[in-house]
């Protein structure tokens, strides 16, 4: 009985000092973010990324080796893992089309989207074609190709969200018409994650993989014609507003939640397409989503997301790429990711009308991936179909896609008349 408390002990207190690391470091990588200038984001996932073997467990490997090796990963995988679906249900929230509503956003909208998708999936397609046989011969050819393809076609939507409203970019046209783009974009993402998730899980047999997919749209038809009113019946029942949020209420909504997330586990894809089907439900429901931002979404962010950026920075080892092949590869998925979704959509852009400028700054919004990307290429690492080099060189890819954001637009926005605040806020 005393072994098995010393080891519950044991667990905890490691477990706390793992918490105690992220938690510090995620909160000065955002606020040296701050300081440079870069959403607040940015810092905590490059904190998560160092505290991994790629710097904390190359310069101090005994004091790593304690931290985050002395007991099972599998506490922090399970908190990372809660996170994301809570994480997932608050990007659901985010999806608002309102803006297509309007007939001069309507087209530039609709052409970036496409573009969006089309340009770097097929880029990604190339490339990874060429590259399966160097990076990724074990691995599933098929698979291989459509994960790479869906990985280069992310925009992340909550980063992308952040940059706007630090630049004051949301009432603009050019906001509305990048963020309805992205979030179009995403769905579309997420859709071909959805599929390729089933296809690996049935392994890549036609028939199964048939069965899962009439299996997924039967559950999706059941959450948006039963599902969906009964969330907005709990709503009006509790008298939900922005100011007050009943913690049976609660209760109830994160069950609903989690049993989401369970069933889209159960079909076959990952639970996080549960949370994120949920959110989707009830993104219009104003005084609901003010309340969960304000009372919920803090926490989340504060908690659960470092937890999330640090299990990334784990498994990520810059060191695996150990040759200048493979940083060749790197450099061809960073190039091919920045080509396809800058150049597709400034071409779409153009086309619908934007001047150069304009066209400039929607390439660059929709080049940002962040913690969409890093979502996915998790999800990519754990269905199998990619190896942890090539995971690490969609990290890279995703850091830089993002980092390079911000400065971009500082420099663009002001020659087409649009004033920079003074300093982003804190979040």
């Amino acid at each position: 009985m005393e072994s098995s408390v010393h080891k519950t002990e044991e667990l905890v207190f490691f477990v706390l000092l793992q918490l105690i690391a992220i938690l510090g470091a995620a909160r000065a990588g955002g606020q040296l973010a701050r300081w440079l200038k870069q959403p607040q984001v940015v810092g905590e996932i490059f904190a998560g990324l160092l505290l991994g073997p790629s710097l904390f467990g190359k310069l101090f490997p005994g004091f790593f080796t304690t931290v985050f090796q002395s007991v099972s990963a599998e506490p922090l995988t399970v908190l990372s893992q809660i996170g994301l679906v809570l994480l997932m249900f608050q990007i659901g929230l985010d999806f608002d089309f309102s803006h297509l509503r309007e007939a001069r956003n309507r087209r530039a909208v609709i052409l970036v989207s496409i573009a969006g998708i089309a340009v770097p999936f097929g880029l990604g397609l190339v490339l990874a074609q060429c590259s399966h046989g160097f990076l990724a011969a074990e691995k599933s050819w098929l698979g291989y190709l459509l994960f790479m393809a869906t990985a280069l076609s992310i925009t992340a939507i909550p980063i992308l969200g952040r940059i706007m409203m630090e630049l004051e970019l949301t009432t603009t046209r050019l906001g509305a018409i990048a963020i309805s783009a992205a979030a179009v974009n995403d769905i579309a993402g997420w859709l071909l994650l959805a599929a390729i998730s089933a296809l690996a899980a049935a392994s890549f047999s036609p028939g199964d993989t048939l069965v899962k997919i009439v299996l997924l749209l039967g559950y999706f038809s059941l959450c948006w014609w039963a599902v969906k009113p009964l969330l907005r019946w709990l709503i009006r029942r509790f008298e939900v507003s922005a100011s007050r949020l009943p913690q049976n209420f609660l209760s109830i909504l994160l069950a609903i939640i989690f049993l989401s997330a369970l069933a889209t586990y159960e079909l076959g894809i990952f639970a996080i397409f549960g949370g994120f089907a949920m959110g989707v439900l009830v993104y219009d429901q104003e005084e609901f989503v003010k309340a969960w931002k304000q009372r919920i979404a803090p926490f989340v962010t504060i908690f659960f997301l470092p937890i999330f950026f640090t299990y990334t920075g784990l498994r990520t080892d810059i060191y695996g790429l150990d040759s200048p092949a493979m940083w060749g590869w790197c450099a061809a998925v960073i190039a091919a990711a920045t080509l396809g979704k800058f150049g597709g959509c400034y071409a779409a852009a153009r086309w619908s009308g934007l001047s150069r400028l304009e066209a400039g700054c929607i390439g660059v919004m929709m080049n940002t991936r962040a913690l969409m990307e890093l979502v996915v290429v998790n999800v990519g690492l754990d269905l199998g179909v990619i190896p942890p080099p090539v995971f690490t060189m969609l990290v890279l890819m995703a850091i830089l896609s993002t980092v390079m954001t911000a400065p971009i637009l500082r420099l663009w926005l002001p020659r087409m008349g649009h004033a920079i605040p003074a300093a982003p806020p804190e979040v």
